[in-house]
Formats: C-alpha cells, structure tokens, sequence
C-alpha cells in the first residue's frame, strides 16, 4: 500500500512541474524579451478602408493597389476590405470611426480633416499651389511630414499623401468666367468654415453638406452647384444635374491617407513598414491615374453636353484679390510661423 501511494506521489509531482513549465513557456514575450516573435502569432489582421467616392475614380484603385501590395508583401496575414461610394459614411464619420478604432483606414481630404487637427486648413487656402509638381515636392517633404506628425495626438495616423486634385466650379446656372458670376449662387462645399468664407468673399451662397448628399441636391435643386476635381464631377454623373463648369483651379486638394492609431500599434514593426510603403506606392499611382483622369474627363464633360469655360489670368488675379482677407484671417488662426513655412516650402519648390 506504502509503495501504491509512493508511486502515486511521485507521478503527481512530476505533473506539477511539467504544468509549471509547460505555463512559464507559454508567457515567454509578456515582458518584451520576445516581443517580435510573439506578435507574429499567424493571426490575420483585417484592415476596412472606406473612401467616399464610388468605385471608377482613381483614389479607389489606389485603394485596390494598396490592398494588393499590402495582401501580397504580408503573406495574406493582413487582410485589406475595400468599400467605396460612402458605404462606411462620409470623411469626417469614418475619421471618427477610426479614433474609436472601429475601422481601420480613410483618406480624406485636408478640409474634413481640419476639424480633427486645425493646421491642415493651411493646405485649403485659395490659390495656395501653382501646379501638382509643387504640391508634391511641398507634401511628400519635411513640412508635409510635420502636418502627418500632428495626426497622432487625434488617434490617427497619417501615413502620405494621395491627390483629389485641383478643385472646380459646376452648376445649374451660368458660365463663370470671373468673380462676378459667383453673385448669390448656392453652392455645396465640404464642412470647412475657410471654403465656406472664400465662396462668401466670391459673391457665393455656399452650403456644407456630406458628398453622398450632393446628387439629390442638386437634383432638386436645394443648391445650383458644387465644386471638386473634373475626375469626381464625371464619374459622379454631375453632368446630368449641371450644365456649366469652369477651369476655377480656386484649391489643390490633397487626400490624406489616414489609419487608425490604435490598429497600427498593434501591428509588428515589418507590418508597420509594409503598410507605410504600401500607401506611398499606392499613392504615387493614385496620383497619376487622377492626372490622367483629369485632362481626359474636361473632354468627356462636354461630350456630355456641359458648356465647358477657361478662366482668364485676369479673372483669376480677381478672385486671388477677393479671397485675401480670408487668408489673412486664418493665417492668424492658425499661426503665421506655420503659415510663413508652407509658403516658403512652395517658393523653394517652385525654383
């Protein structure tokens, strides 16, 4: 009996310490001695990245090439979902939903986004770019870099800067050809107290309302007209609620591609890199298939039957002189000493 229960003993302990082994194996890494290898466990990380515009414009086959690059280089242990035409909700929802950390990815423009970080209203002052080279050397830059940093305190992460383009004026109702023509035309802009002060200083009745309410208010004719890049105007359909456009240039209109911080931090530091790499290069595409787009959509919008017309430079010395003391007012508000940098970044690109 003595040798039964002897037996029993030593097979219990030999449990005991094989338990005890076996759970301090289990915690190796919780003090970050092995923090790399225990981060890649094989689980499949899902990104959701929504944008509000549908599924022919050039920012969602950035998209797409973003998801491709990031799919391929992570082995499919990151997974992108792809939802265009607002079907996450409008820029400022979705930013939003990223601070919560429930979605992964948007890319807005600079003007939704100055209400989560207020110095990027700097990159919608009127007439700020002379042309989309400028712009690029300016964003992809130490200065544009010093706005991306800003980002992290809102839970975002800014990783680069994809393009919306150059911004222009449609409606319902008359050709604009100077400032003139602006006088007491309804207007939809983006939720921006700076774009919302510059069509005012224009002679314009401007309206804020979410993109995927445009179409119908125009259509009803709760506003005469809207103003984004020819690319967002024709795949949009605009043409078949408006029957003028003009060449207007009035901003240069950046996409930031923003991701959820909280997501990001919890990716591994090969991860991190992927993603950011996997943005720029999806960028530099986005980029030029926009351009492309551009220049052959301002023939595809007359082929439509919109009456199509070029600003003088007069005009546009005109409309500069209007919208200064708007500048000059934000400027205040958002600091000179940034301000004077962003200008200075765009002389030293402009050489």
């Amino acid at each position: 009996m003595k040798k039964i229960l002897g037996l029993f003993l030593a097979v219990f302990m030999i449990l005991i310490l094989a338990a005890c082994g076996g759970n301090n194996e289990a915690n190796q890494g919780n003090d970050g001695t092995d923090k790399e290898e225990n981060a890649d466990t094989g689980e499949v990380k899902t990104i959701r990245a929504g944008i509000g515009l549908n599924d022919k414009h050039p920012q969602y086959l950035g998209l797409l090439k973003f998801k491709e690059i990031v799919e391929e280089k992570t082995n499919g242990q990151i997974i992108v979902e792809t939802y265009h035409s607002g079907q996450l909700g409008d820029d400022r929802t979705m930013t939003e939903a990223l601070q919560l950390g429930t979605q992964e990815v948007v890319i807005p423009s600079t003007a939704p986004l100055a209400n989560f970080v207020p110095e990027f209203s700097v990159f919608d002052f009127p007439f700020l770019f002379p042309n989309e080279q400028v712009a690029d050397k300016v964003l992809d830059g130490e200065v544009g870099q010093k706005f991306l940093d800003k980002l992290s305190d809102q839970n975002l992460v800014g990783l680069s800067y994809w393009e919306n383009g150059f911004r222009q004026v449609s409606n319902s109702k008359t050709p604009i050809a100077s400032a003139a023509d602006f006088k007491g035309l309804k207007l939809r802009t983006m939720e921006n107290d700076l774009h919302l002060e510059a069509f005012r200083a224009l002679g314009a009745n401007p309206t804020p309302m979410a993109f995927t309410e445009l179409f119908t208010a125009m259509q009803q004719g709760t506003v005469d007209g809207q103003e984004n890049p020819f690319a967002t105007i024709y795949l949009s359909k605009f043409y078949e609620v408006q029957d003028y456009v003009s060449n207007t240039n009035h901003i240069y209109s950046p996409f930031v591609f923003l991701m959820s911080k909280s997501f990001y931090d919890g990716l591994t530091e090969e991860q991190q890199k992927i993603v950011k790499d996997a943005s720029v290069e999806a960028g530099l595409y986005e980029r030029q298939l926009n351009r492309e787009a551009n220049a052959k959509y301002i023939e595809d919008l007359q082929a439509e039957g919109v009456t199509y017309t070029e600003i003088s430079p007069e005009a546009y010395a005109e409309m500069k002189e209007l919208v200064q003391p708007v500048i000059d007012k934000y400027a205040d508000k958002i600091g000179k000493d940034i301000v004077q940098e962003v200008y200075g970044a765009i002389e030293e690109a402009s050489k």
